[in-house]
């Protein structure tokens, strides 16, 4: 065979794992990484007032009139 590896398949048995330590897992890739860091929450502090305050357009009111019912 290639590599000079055997296979021994024996009646009923079938296959079986490869017990050679090239074919072997490492351990060292075993190991999971660390879970991602949660991001810091922004806007936590109170924002200053507007200098001039907040504009009020003079027909904004009408944009929210309700329209009487029947």
């Amino acid at each position: 065979m290639d590599g000079g590896h055997e296979i021994a398949v024996t009646g009923e048995e079938g296959c079986s794992t490869p017990k050679h330590g090239g074919c072997k897992i490492s351990t060292a890739e075993a190991v999971c990484p660390p879970p991602p860091k949660k991001k810091r929450q922004s806007g936590g502090a109170k924002r200053e007032l507007p200098e001039n305050g907040y504009f009020r357009p003079p027909d904004l009111e009408l944009l929210f009139a309700m329209p009487q019912r029947r």
